[in-house]
């Protein structure tokens, strides 16, 4: 099957330097606002993740972002035991792809990658619905598992093991906390003439750079 012949005709937005500002970060907040007051997109803060393992080989796979710290950090959680949290021991630099397709924009961000403490892991867990702490405790994240039903009596033995709504933080499970050091954002254009300014990490400031499409 031949894709040559779509096309989408980008007509939506422009963005200038003067738009932009100077930060990054307020930008990013911004534009997932405007996403997210959109109404037309389900999970504004679904983002995909980039790893590369041991062996050099890349990953990717979506995730949540979370929250965007006081210092501009991007945080997410997972099971630190899974194929992803295994690739961020080996090599602690990702890449974050945002892409809100109504509104015709993609942020990329590069950055290194620290755990999160103790203390905001607790904090956040303690929000989540029963069932996702629960279905933290009943899975092995990406190891292999003979059936579906398999996976349910896992879910009903963790459930039965912690009764009532005082499910503690597995020791395997936690949070990450992306620290950018570049960050782009991409406006669709007519003619494929895209916008895409460019910010770059020096210390504590920012340098933005306009890049061709």
């Amino acid at each position: 099957m031949a894709f040559r012949e779509m096309r989408v005709a980008y007509r939506n937005g422009a963005l200038s330097e003067t738009a932009a500002g100077e930060n990054p970060i307020d930008l990013f907040m911004a534009w997932i606002g405007t996403a997210r007051e959109s109404g037309a997109i389900l999970e504004p803060n679904a983002m995909t993740l980039a790893t590369v393992g041991a062996d050099g080989a890349p990953a990717a796979r979506m995730v949540l972002l979370k929250e965007v710290g006081d210092d501009g950090s991007f945080v997410f959680y997972t099971n630190r035991m899974g194929r992803k949290g295994l690739e961020i021991a080996a090599n602690p630099r990702v890449a974050l792809v945002f892409w809100w397709e109504p509104l015709e924009r993609q942020v990329r961000i590069e950055g290194a990658i620290v755990e999160t403490s103790a203390e905001e892991t607790a904090a956040y867990f303690a929000v989540r619905p029963r069932e996702s702490r629960i279905g933290a405790w009943a899975s092995n994240q990406s190891e292999p598992i003979a059936s579906r039903d398999d996976l349910e009596k896992q879910f009903a033995a963790a459930d039965a093991a912690h009764p009532g709504e005082d499910v503690p933080v597995p020791p395997w499970w936690g949070g990450y906390s992306v620290q950018p050091t570049a960050i782009e954002f991409w406006q669709g254009r007519m003619g494929r003439m895209h916008d895409r300014l460019s910010y770059s990490r020096e210390g504590r400031h920012w340098s933005r750079t306009r890049l061709q499409p």
